[in-house]
């Protein structure tokens, strides 16, 4: 089997700057943490790939959950949360969501953002599939991430002339720099990151950003596949850097598959419009090729079911009836209203010729939002002393097998928090220092962007919505085929660039994840096994991926609670 790297092939870094702590990515948790952390530490820096506006959150058209109606309280949510988990939550990382939740959403309101309300101006809340009580708080209808969004832009905007705090957009991270090795060769502390400015602002090219500890806010993995609801920046970053800088990785097996993705053709790539949760919750049908709602008898909730029971449901209808869609049927609750509770949807279909109020949509499912990542503990720590993560990029335990609707933006919120809390106080008391960074050895890997859609189609085909073994050994192998052609020790003919390292961690998560599959022999949550139709108490366990010092993947068990 061809081994992993440890770093990417990038040129020297041509400047310098430093920090305190670093935030990467600018999506709700990493634009809480560097709020937050700007009250407690001297200097913070924020970096992002596109612009401050431009992270995963402001997709976001669901909402966000939390006990705020007087009637629902946290033990109902922790309960929903632990079903749509499917046995692999950390109860405790779920108690701290549900019981820290509301009050981070009130402060989200106090930093200006404009949540829909009754008219008795109340939050308005509603109810989406896995939830057994209205708790999930919009904005402008459909547009909750937007708004989200724009409240904490305009925060940081508000002090972008602080000294204390510098924002670097248009900028990716090459690589998580660490300190010298530790006795059994593995990469030491984490001390800041390697990133390249994409021609804009003062710096340009490599350049290397110091700090004493670094927060991995980088969203999701959704370019790993063919198709996927996730913006073209979700490419893994996070995970595959942290996981060359010697962290843990955890749950990477498990991807949810978002059940009503507008179809497009099968030609269709990238970034596809989804059609909310939201939408079942006010009342659309799902409905197969003779009219029928096929979801009515195959669960007590119905449309309304965990996403991984909707998503294999259809799965298993377009394979019965050898159709590439379902149909979702909104037309009885009135085109009047869909324009005014789903704005955004309404006008994305517009676009395309479908009037939801007269319309059938054709939906199918499609990647949609990654319920593993950097593993880490109540604080955000990962297992590497200096790194954080937060968000969809880190395994906090909240989401188990398969995540409740719109708890995502609430534990970008909670463990926002918690972690910029955590790393300011150890900054503050000496615990985590400037350390010196060491160059991890070769070789190294550099992946040319024209092999993206091949990598796609491996992970998609062989770890898609379901999976089996044959599929998944057959994506494992042509992946670590790919590896080895680009492996070197050298320079090589392809040319560093943002295309090249986004590809290079496209093909190391897609390799992570296919092997992690293939492990997990059952199903569960987000992983699906023809094979394995069945839930297992022997896996209900956390598989955990790390490197070792010579680059080979070790996959091992760990208890559901870290302690």
């Amino acid at each position: 089997m061809t081994r992993f790297v440890h770093r990417l092939t990038a040129p020297a870094p041509g400047w310098t700057i430093s920090a305190d702590v670093i935030v990467i990515g600018s999506g709700i948790a990493g634009l809480s943490a560097a709020l937050e952390l700007r009250e407690k530490v001297d200097r913070v820096l924020v970096v992002t790939k596109g612009v401050l506006s431009s992270g995963s959150t402001v997709w976001a058209q669901g909402g966000i959950a939390a006990a705020l109606d007087p009637e629902d309280t946290p033990q109902e949510h922790l309960d929903d949360t632990l079903v749509a988990g499917a046995g692999l939550c950390s109860e405790e990382a779920v108690r701290a969501l549900v019981t820290e939740g509301p009050d981070r959403v009130r402060e989200l309101v106090a930093r200006g953002a404009n949540f829909d309300t009754t008219p008795e101006g109340d939050i308005n809340l509603t109810r989406e599939g896995g939830h057994h009580r209205d708790r999930i708080a919009h904005a402008g209808g459909d547009a909750t991430g937007a708004e989200i969004s724009r409240a904490l832009v305009a925060q940081l905007e508000a002090i972008k002339n602080d000294p204390g705090i510098e924002v670097i957009e248009h900028a990716m991270v090459v690589d998580i720099l660490t300190a010298a090795p530790t006795r059994d060769g593995r990469p030491g502390k984490v001390c800041g990151i390697t990133l390249h400015v994409i021609g804009e602002g003062t710096r340009d090219g490599v350049g290397a950003a110091l700090a004493k500890a670094v927060i991995v806010a980088t969203g999701g993995i959704g370019q790993v596949f063919r198709s996927s609801t996730n913006p073209a920046s979700a490419t893994g970053d996070g995970i595959a850097s942290a996981l060359r800088a010697g962290a843990a990785v955890a749950d990477i097996e498990f991807v949810q598959f978002h059940p009503t993705v507008l179809w497009e053709g099968s030609g269709a790539r990238g970034q596809l419009p989804l059609i909310s949760e939201a939408v079942r919750g006010e009342g659309a049908y799902l409905l197969n090729a003779d009219g029928d709602r096929f979801m009515v008898g195959r669960h007590e909730l119905a449309e309304l079911a965990p996403r991984d029971v909707v998503s294999r449901n259809i799965v298993a209808q377009m394979k019965e009836e050898g159709s590439d869609n379902v149909f979702l049927d909104c037309r009885h609750l009135g085109g009047a209203f869909l324009k005014q509770r789903f704005p955004t949807i309404w006008a994305r279909l517009e676009e395309r010729g479908i009037d939801m109020g007269r319309d059938l949509i054709p939906v199918a499912p499609a990647q949609h939002f990654h319920s593993g990542g950097i593993l880490t503990e109540l604080n955000g720590r990962s297992t590497q002393q200096g790194l954080y993560a937060i968000g969809e990029a880190a395994c906090t335990g909240v989401h188990g097998a398969n995540r409740l609707a719109s708890n995502s933006l609430l534990e970008g919120l909670v463990f926002a928090k918690r972690a910029a809390t955590d790393a300011a106080s150890l900054v503050a008391d000496g615990v985590l220092t400037q350390a010196e960074p060491v160059e991890r050895p070769a070789p190294t890997v550099l992946i040319p962007a024209t092999m993206r859609r091949k990598i796609q189609s491996i992970a998609h085909d062989g770890a898609g919505p379901v999976r089996d073994m044959e599929g998944l050994a057959t994506a494992v192998s042509r992946l670590a085929s790919i590896r080895a052609r680009f492996h070197t020790t050298e320079p090589g003919t392809v040319v560093p660039q943002v295309a090249e390292w986004e590809t290079s961690n496209v093909l190391a998560t897609a390799s992570v994840l296919a092997s992690a599959a293939l492990t997990r022999t059952e199903t569960r949550g987000g992983h699906v096994r023809s094979d394995y139709p069945s839930q297992d108490e022997r896996w209900k366990v956390r598989l955990v991926a790390t490197l070792d010092p010579d680059g080979d993947l070790h996959l091992t068990e760990a208890p559901l609670e870290l302690g």
